[in-house]
């Protein structure tokens, strides 16, 4: 990330206006600054005003040469200068100053604003593919708004189509055929259908599906559930919204796709942030709620709907801030809490305790937590300090014995703001994606080591940490997720609306 003076033509991190639309999507007004709060498209063609033509033998009505008028200018052979580097904690924006992304670094960049803003979401698996690579991309996600009355808010499932790569101009261009066809510059079009929800929405998450198995028919149901700020829980089904996406024609059922599911009405009126799905089959779905009072319910299906379990899980002391099911033991949960600690469970254990562990984790609150689903004894934490935690679950102190408080395998204080967002890349155990209250998404990949000898350190750059990989800049960003089925892909969600990228680092 470069910086230059705002009064600076530049092409700026959001890009030409978002001009495209399906038919079967409403078009929503936005209005924005600097173009904020729509798709981008950098590379718009420019037009070029008519020039004066001199005939062939280049001379004027008195006979006399041009050139000897105005003499040719010969190339200059000294290099361009190069970009001045962002290093976010050793360099500051003066007040005449705006960051400008370096292109070169992205395969791809697209940036969309909202009505309203969504602060947390989810990405909602497709019929595409696996580990797909060819341009251009098509992203589905669901999202809930925070609007300036509780009446106004809604879910929203969007898709957002024809997201091509980044292109680049000189050298950098690529001139291979069978690329030709991924470079086009079209603008990416966005679709969306929504539910109206009261309250704002605190957290979206979405039922996870087996990646071996297609989305499911348009008869079953793909859950998503939503924490409202009233102190309510909503299980939505958001199957006929992303139908009526994608057949054309197709009416939707309001009685199905207009009101939730299930409401769960266990947390009273207290409102919560923490929410997980446990990765189980569609006949067993079970999903954690946690408060602000410190209280965690379970709930799961049955043959003729939902049901809460009334004992609530409590050892923590203060709100709850994240839960994260075991990717590798079905009964066993994590969470963090704003009472510094972390803490691991397991459902079948009496009393609704916790069985194991980090007292104190971080020095202050600990806002998010991510389960590594490659390296299950892995977890990453982040604290509102802003440091960034790897721990080893194998160390965990049990309840009960006397062990002291384990040592974190890597620490990071590279933030400088409270960490809003945790998660480790879907397929790569050892890389992870970070965001923070300092406005930057920040990825790490715990395998590289520093090479002394290769180093080449200058008294910006020597305190890096060789593990991160990568610093992507975005307003007041608060939640992000990789896509799981498009390598190296990365969505995430700020105050002016979403970001999709994905970088040369991963």
């Amino acid at each position: 990330m470069s910086k230059r003076s705002v009064t600076e033509v530049v092409s700026t991190a959001d890009g030409q206006a978002f001009s495209k639309m399906s038919g079967s999507g409403v078009r929503r007004e936005v209005t924005t600054e600097d173009g904020m709060g729509e798709f981008e498209d950098a590379w718009e063609d420019e037009i070029e005003e008519d020039e004066d033509v001199v005939d062939a033998e280049g001379l004027q009505e008195d006979g006399m040469d041009l050139d000897e008028v105005m003499p040719a200018i010969e190339e200059s052979e000294e290099p361009s200068a190069a970009p001045n580097i962002f290093i976010p904690g050793t360099h500051t924006l003066a007040e005449d100053e705006v960051l400008e992304p370096d292109e070169s670094v992205y395969v791809m960049r697209h940036s969309t604003g909202v009505d309203w803003p969504c602060l947390s979401f989810d990405v909602l698996r497709d019929n595409l593919g696996e580990e797909r690579q060819r341009f251009p991309h098509t992203v589905w996600i669901v999202t809930g708004t925070q609007a300036d009355a509780a009446k106004n808010n809604e879910i929203v499932v969007y898709k957002m189509s024809s997201l091509h790569k980044t292109q680049k101009s000189g050298e950098e261009s690529d001139s291979d055929d069978d690329e030709e066809d991924d470079a086009l510059d079209e603008d990416p079009i966005i679709e969306y259908r929504s539910v109206p929800h009261l309250g704002g929405v605190n957290r979206v998450r979405a039922q996870p599906l087996p990646s071996s198995e297609p989305l499911p028919p348009p008869t079953q149901p793909y859950h998503v559930a939503s924490w409202s700020d009233t102190g309510k829980v909503y299980i939505w089904d958001v199957r006929p919204l992303i139908e009526s996406l994608e057949t054309p024609g197709y009416s939707l059922v309001k009685s199905r796709s207009s009101k939730p599911v299930f409401t769960i009405d266990a947390h009273g009126q207290a409102e919560g942030f923490a929410m997980d799905w446990a990765s189980s089959g569609a006949s067993s779905i079970r999903l954690l709620t946690g408060d602000i009072n410190s209280k965690i319910f379970l709930t799961t299906s049955t043959v003729s709907g939902f049901s809460v379990l009334s004992q609530p899980f409590i050892s923590h002391t203060s709100s709850v801030e994240d839960i994260q099911w075991s990717p590798a033991e079905p009964t066993v949960f994590g969470s963090c809490s704003a009472d510094r600690t972390v803490q691991i469970w397991d459902v079948r254990s009496k009393g609704r305790k916790s069985v194991a562990g980090i007292d104190p984790a971080h020095e202050s609150d600990v806002n998010v937590i991510s389960w590594n689903k490659g390296t299950s004894y892995l977890l990453v934490s982040g604290g509102d300090e802003g440091v960034i935690k790897v721990w080893d679950l194998r160390n965990v102190q049990k309840k009960g014995t006397s062990s002291p408080t384990p040592i974190p395998i890597a620490s990071f204080n590279w933030h400088n703001g409270p960490i809003t967002s945790l998660e480790w890349h879907p397929n790569d155990s050892s890389t992870f994606a970070a965001s923070s209250a300092d406005n930057i998404v920040s990825l790490w990949d715990l395998a590289v080591e520093q090479d002394d000898d290769e180093m080449n350190e200058t008294s910006d750059t020597k305190d890096i940490p060789p593990q991160l990989l990568f610093n992507h800049h975005q307003k007041d960003v608060k939640e992000l997720h990789w896509h799981p089925q498009i390598p190296g892909a990365v969505i995430s969600t700020g105050a002016d609306g979403f970001d999709v990228f994905s970088t040369i680092a991963t």
